[in-house]
């Protein structure tokens, strides 16, 4: 009696571990999108999202940022449907510079979105049984942490903050911007100056527009809010940081002769080397988005004109995922970096395409909206026209923003200009667009630009490889000697092995592989002919056989193969990119 009672309880203690596993009774947890998440905040939400979904989620630093915050990486896996290896997987990154923040948020929503809709959206569903995702939500902590609680301007910090003697005077970060008038925002100095080279807007004297040449000026812009800390005659040379990571990976480097920013060497960076290292020990990895701002554009490499383009079977599929982007993001457009923006080297997206094999986007995140009224962007796109048609147009824009800062953000983001007396300058004004009211979505905005986003990543994420074995044939030639013809089909546009991959041998090829009692491969081929039986004969390496291109988006590769054996054998095809399927066959 008393050993029935306890496998009794045995078997109860199993059982509520199995349910707490695979069931989760921990409480759903409830994430706001209307504000932004400094480091200590995102750590608690990741935390608890892997306390509350420990079967899904697993969270791990994978290394230190220069002034030491974890760099958090998520992997989420279901792994009742296989390990994450075996499955294609997707990767994300964002907040690479410092002020360029909603991409955090964005992957942070990917995440919860992902987990709180499993087994109640058949989308989602499907997309973590089939897929594994790899999440960085920050590779700049300190520089993010800088921006949200310390006073900044909109266009910095963007560096990361190990120390850069950017006037080289052998001091390092010793002159950087002040908040002179306590508003908690870096803005602009302007001083009053009948020489001057700007003068006030016709229609509002808070805008400063330069002059044409001979006319009669009102102010000069002294720069951003500061003085001259190391009294060398310059206000604001040399501010935190002062390198670009984005400039740091190894692909197309170049060094700090050629462009500023790119450190020392590739991945000199703590912050690069640990996102180099994550990425390089997950080899499955097949699609990637990093995350930026602004300008509501979908990048794709090269960033260099001197990489020469893509191969063109490679940007079929970049056009047509970022074709269907365009409607998932109304506003953004596809284009390339060098050609429609400027150049880049060293830059992530190519490292991951070129170096990996994984076709990658950069979002620009978020645009202007005061450029939805008259003269915004798309009317000036493509449009050649002389000087003052073009200085007519800057007017207007100029006037567009502060409407968008009176009627819509009611004035929170922007300093109206008040007297200040500065050590240097004398007698001046500080006033301007404070830290978020450029490059970041207004708060109102900024949970549709997590969801859009975040389904653009879910919808890359889709067009992975999806294989299947269709046609199988079984035919018998003699005693235990078969004939098996079957097919392996990808339902989606990316390929198992992208033709950058295949051009350069950057990672392994596809392989089938047969499993079974006493049964050997003899031969096979790839069958180009069904017709007419003709096949192209693939070596074989004891019982399998390498599929140097893999299998093509949207299409299927028909094989044939000759064992020896009986009873059942499993059919294998083990792809790194694009998956790892088993198929069961008798042979009769």
């Amino acid at each position: 009696m008393k050993n029935k009672i306890i496998n009794i309880l045995i078997g109860t203690i199993f059982l509520i571990n199995f349910l707490f596993v695979n069931f989760s009774f921990s409480e759903e947890v409830n994430l706001s999108f209307d504000h932004f998440y400094d480091h200590a905040e995102l750590t608690r939400a990741l935390k608890k999202l892997a306390k509350a979904y420990p079967k899904f989620m697993t969270l791990k630093s994978i290394g230190r940022s220069y002034q030491g915050r974890e760099i958090w990486a998520v992997i989420l896996n279901n792994p009742d449907t296989g390990p994450a290896e075996h499955k294609p997987g997707f990767y994300i990154d964002a907040n690479i510079h410092g002020n360029e923040i909603q991409g955090t948020e964005v992957a942070l929503y990917t995440i919860w979105y992902l987990l709180k809709n499993y087994g109640k959206n058949k989308y989602v569903t499907r997309l973590l049984d089939e897929r594994a995702f790899y999440i960085v939500p920050t590779m700049n902590p300190d520089s993010r942490d800088y921006y949200i609680n310390r006073p900044s301007d909109p266009n910095s910090p963007r560096s990361g903050l190990m120390p850069y003697d950017d006037d080289r005077d052998g001091v390092a970060d010793e002159d950087g911007p002040e908040d002179l008038n306590g508003d908690g925002s870096i803005t602009l100095m302007r001083k009053r100056d009948p020489n001057g080279n700007y003068k006030t807007h016709p229609d509002d004297p808070r805008i400063l527009i330069p002059v044409r040449p001979g006319e009669k000026g009102e102010y000069i812009l002294l720069g951003l809010e500061g003085i001259d800390n190391d009294g060398d005659g310059r206000v604001n040379e040399d501010g935190p940081g002062g390198y670009d990571m984005n400039r740091n990976y190894g692909y197309n480097w170049q060094p700090n002769y050629v462009q500023r920013g790119a450190g020392d060497y590739p991945f000199c960076f703590p912050e690069t080397k640990a996102v180099r290292d994550f990425l390089l020990a997950h080899p499955n990895i097949a699609g990637a988005q990093n995350f930026h701002n602004f300008g509501g554009m979908i990048l794709r490499g090269p960033g260099a004109k001197n990489m020469g383009e893509y191969p063109v079977a490679d940007r079929r599929v970049y056009d047509y995922i970022a074709k269907k982007g365009e409607k998932i993001l109304p506003g953004y457009r596809y284009v390339t970096v060098y050609k429609d923006m400027y150049t880049v080297y060293g830059g992530s997206i190519d490292f991951l395409y070129c170096t990996l094999g994984i076709f990658t986007f950069s979002n620009e995140l978020d645009m202007d909206l005061f450029e939805i009224l008259p003269f915004g962007r798309e009317e000036r796109e493509e449009r050649k026209e002389d000087e003052e048609m073009s200085r007519f147009r800057m007017l207007v824009r100029r006037l567009n923003e502060m409407i968008y800062h009176d009627l819509v953000l009611f004035g929170e983001q922007y300093a109206e200009w008040k007297p200040y007396k500065h050590p240097l300058y004398g007698d001046i004004e500080i006033g301007g667009v404070k830290k978020f009211g450029r490059r970041v979505p207004p708060f109102f905005k900024l949970a549709e630009t997590c969801h859009r986003n975040a389904a653009f990543c879910l919808y890359h994420a889709d067009q992975l490889p999806r294989l299947s074995f269709e046609d199988i044939k079984v035919k018998k030639l003699s005693k235990n000697l078969y004939q098996i013809d079957f097919s392996v089909k990808n339902s989606r546009v990316i390929p198992t092995i992208s033709a950058i991959a295949i051009q350069k041998k950057l990672h392994r090829p596809d392989r089938v592989k047969i499993e079974g009692k006493k049964v050997k491969l003899l031969a096979a081929g790839e069958l180009i002919d069904r017709f007419r039986d003709i096949t192209r004969e693939i070596k074989c390496y004891k019982n399998l056989f390498w599929v140097e291109r893999g299998i093509p988006g949207f299409k299927k590769v028909d094989f044939r193969i000759l064992v020896r054996g009986k009873g059942t054998i499993k059919l294998i095809y083990d792809s790194l990119k694009g998956g790892y399927y088993t198929k069961e066959i008798k042979l009769q």
